[in-house]
């Protein structure tokens, strides 16, 4: 399978996703129909786009170790794309996000419904109190979605202890996250940094799909051992790309969300070795956005063009080069046509504009 026959299956992940999330809005009307503009909201927000990279990973992982029908893994590739869901809702109410791949996050869309419907209380608070809520509800249709392919029920359970890991290290880097991002700058080491990526966006992104599917087709130890460290290495890889689009160098249709990395005071690599690098004067501009979504779009480009100054978006393409290719050294016991493969995805997940 090449690279365009794996992308080729978006479409059918994009159609199973919706019957699956049409089947949940029929189920909960049945519930009561009060449930049913909640939802609808989730059926809305899972569908209003994204690049599916996690849900087609899963299919590349069955396909490596040996998997012949793409079929078989699809359930639990709708699986990634409603926990990415529900991690996504949660996540934008940690970073106070307004909009996300083109629409309204969905605290700030439950919030509009708060004033629409005339509700008692603060807008504010009854719109995120329902996001998480929503974002729980997502949470167990992931789990019914892992328990629907039809393999043998070890490589179920094998799958579930895999999702229990890779949900337990994303929430570890989570709060890591939040942690270095109330730090001081100049306490935060580029070590914590790669640490956040590898377990709060690596591991979902690219490790455990990759593992899942291969569980799914029966993948040895040995295997599935290789594919966590060579998902780890482009996981991290990808998420240092994505620094680089956060930064503001591309436009928010591109990126897919309002809030900018620096308004939101993310310590990336980017920031720490441009803070590392940078004179004074340098640093008091990156101060003065740090952190600060009400600092002028003046004062934003001012300290965009710090970082880039300092040679820091080099330094993080560098590592980037270092990660991906570190990982496609670990391919060797993979058969030469699947590891071409995973070396095609290590480089769309990399070299991506968007």
């Amino acid at each position: 399978m090449d690279l365009d026959d794996l992308l080729a299956w978006k479409p059918a992940i994009d159609k199973s996703l919706a019957n699956v999330l049409s089947m949940e809005v029929q189920s909960v009307k049945k519930e009561s129909p009060r449930l049913a503009p909640f939802l609808e909201a989730v059926q809305e927000f899972a569908l209003r786009g994204g690049k599916r990279f996690r849900a087609l990973l899963i299919l590349a992982g069955y396909h490596v170790a040996g998997g012949k029908d793409l079929n078989v893994p699809l359930p639990a590739a709708v699986a990634l794309e409603t926990f990415q869901g529900w991690m996504l809702i949660h996540d934008d109410i940690i970073d106070h996000g307004e909009t996300r791949r083109g629409g309204p996050t969905m605290h700030v869309s439950m919030a509009k419904f708060h004033s629409e419907n005339d509700l008692a209380g603060i807008d504010t608070d009854f719109g995120e109190a329902i996001a998480i809520t929503l974002g729980d509800l997502m949470e167990s249709l992931t789990t019914r979605c892992f328990l629907t392919p039809e393999v043998p029920p070890e490589r179920k359970l094998a799958v579930l202890s895999e999702y229990g890991r890779m949900t337990r290290l994303t929430a570890l880097g989570q709060l890591l996250d939040i942690y270095l991002n109330a730090s001081p700058i100049e306490k935060v080491r580029e070590e914590d940094v790669l640490t956040v990526h590898r377990l709060k966006s690596a591991v979902y992104t690219v490790s455990s799909p990759l593992r899942m599917g291969a569980i799914l087709a029966g993948a040895s130890p040995r295997l599935l051992d290789t594919l966590g460290k060579v998902g780890d290495l482009l996981g991290v890889a990808f998420q240092l790309r994505d620094d680089i689009l956060g930064l503001g160098v591309t436009t928010e249709e591109e990126v897919g969300k309002s809030t900018n990395d620096l308004f939101e005071g993310k310590r990336t690599l980017l920031l720490i070795e441009a803070w590392r690098r940078a004179t004074p004067s340098g640093r008091e501009a990156i101060e003065k956005v740090l952190g600060n979504p009400l600092a002028s779009p003046r004062k934003l480009d001012a300290a965009i063009e710090v970082i880039k100054g300092t040679g820091s978006i080099e330094y993080s393409e560098s590592k980037i080069a270092e990660l991906r290719d570190e990982g496609f050294k670990l391919m060797k016991g993979i058969p030469t046509g699947q590891a071409e493969l995973l070396r095609k995805i290590g480089h769309m997940l990399t070299e991506r504009k968007v």
